[in-house]
């Protein structure tokens, strides 16, 4: 089992760069998070291949 992987992403609408943890075992995720500074929601994309992130986005709910 692969342990869970922190990488930094900027907030779509605050533009703060905030920490978000993924779990690497899951091929493709999207999913909504709050911003842990402007507490706006964000959709985050995650693709992941053999245990290692391929792509990571952060775009606003309204995108």
């Amino acid at each position: 089992m692969n342990e869970a992987l922190s990488r930094t992403i900027q907030c779509p609408s605050c533009w703060e760069m905030i920490d978000v943890i993924i779990d690497p075992s899951v091929e493709s995720q999207e999913y909504t998070e709050d911003c842990s500074v402007c507490c706006r929601p964000m959709v985050i994309t995650v693709l992941c291949r053999q245990g290692e992130v391929e792509h990571l986005e952060a775009r606003s709910e309204e995108d």
